[in-house]
């Protein structure tokens, strides 16, 4: 299974970061069998479950905070099976923006 969870991140000042969490497949086409993603943020967030069902974008989900904190999600494969994923959510100062490798 190549399936990773993996962000991008952009500084927006004041230490606050807008970042996108998503899942790799790097080209493998592993994607193609998520049916949907369970995202698990910190709890300090306001609805900290949060499902994303859009395919296309590597089952992208958006938003933005000031710290980081260990990301867990759940791709829901098409065969009924769950696939645990964890990642140190990745937030720098410099470079302004980026991405992570994934782990």
């Amino acid at each position: 299974m190549t399936l990773k969870l993996r962000n991008t991140w952009a500084y927006q000042g004041g230490d606050r970061w807008k970042w996108t969490a998503f899942i790799d497949d790097y080209g493998s086409g592993e994607l193609e069998e998520v049916k949907f993603v369970d995202y698990y943020l910190h709890e300090s967030f306001p609805n900290p479950v949060r499902r994303v069902d859009t395919r296309d974008n590597g089952f992208e989900l958006s938003t933005g905070g000031w710290g980081t904190f260990e990301l867990e999600a759940f791709a829901h494969m098409k065969n009924g099976k769950k696939i645990r994923m964890r990642h140190g959510l990745k937030l720098e100062y410099e470079p302004r923006q980026g991405k992570s490798r994934g782990n």
